[in-house]
């Protein structure tokens, strides 16, 4: 599979009350992983005339990060059906490696002027599923 990683580093306004990582900051990063990934590896021929929505998230919060933790990012595409697609997004603390969440989201891609879903070429499924 064709995975995309990034690294980041927390800092304070990525942080709630209780001085962890905010669950709501680490959707946005999920988010921004994923739109990178797709921004940077698919052509603009291949994103011409679609885009992705969310369907469902679903996260499994494993551990919390703090204030200055680095933060290894990795996200794939673990599976596709007809216009919808499984994306996963795992985060690890770079000093311990230990697992902080996993995430798996349902993703659909849409015609860009009706909004309607449109199936998945095969042109991207085996762009992002090939090793």
């Amino acid at each position: 599979m064709q995975s995309y990683q990034k690294t980041i580093t927390v800092q304070e306004d990525d942080l709630d009350e209780l001085d962890h990582v905010n669950n709501v900051r680490y959707v946005q990063w999920m988010q921004d992983i994923s739109k990178e990934h797709w921004m940077n590896a698919a052509s603009e021929e291949m994103r011409s005339g679609i885009i992705w929505v969310v369907m469902t998230h679903h996260i499994t919060y494993k551990s919390a990060a703090v204030l200055n933790d680095v933060i290894e990012m990795r996200t794939y595409i673990e599976k596709s059906r007809g216009a919808v697609c499984i994306r996963i997004v795992e985060m690890h603390n770079k000093k311990t490696n230990e697992l902080l969440l996993r995430s798996s989201t349902e993703w659909c891609l849409l015609n860009a002027e009706t909004y309607r879903p449109t199936r998945i070429s095969d042109e991207i499924k085996e762009f992002f599923t090939r090793p």
